[in-house]
């Protein structure tokens, strides 16, 4: 069963950085979308970044030149370079995993950023939270 444990949140002031990891087991399959995705309170979800397996990355506007999506095929584990963090980036993070059929995949080539639908699997999030 496929399993995602997101680490590494906390607490920062506005221009510092975090890293977060995602660890993923039971995901065996070769073609695939993974992403990170923020709630904050009040707010939907929305989708921060994603990557694919052959590492094609997109990421939202609001995040574009501060963050890095990467991820390490032999840890299983998928990151989240955050920096220049500022206090609108206040939310719990969610990493998120597609299943085959899912289109993630296809809107990440043609340059757009796939949607929470797109996701099938989802990891207990973990919070960040910058002060200015």
């Amino acid at each position: 069963e496929q399993e995602l444990v997101e680490s590494g949140g906390g607490s920062v002031q506005a221009g510092g950085s975090l890293r977060l990891s995602c660890a993923i087991s039971g995901y065996t399959y070769s073609n695939y979308c993974l992403g990170w995705f923020r709630q904050a309170p009040g707010e939907e979800r929305e989708a921060v970044a994603a990557i694919d397996s052959d590492d094609t990355t997109t990421y939202a506007d609001s995040v574009k030149g501060r963050f890095t999506i990467s991820q390490d095929n032999a840890r299983k584990t998928l990151y989240l370079q955050m920096n220049s963090l500022k206090p609108e980036d206040t939310a719990m993070y969610y990493c998120a995993a597609d299943s085959p059929g899912s289109p993630a995949s296809l809107l990440l080539r043609a340059g757009r950023l796939p949607l929470e639908p797109d996701f099938n699997y989802w990891g207990q999030g973990t919070q960040v939270t910058v002060s200015s």
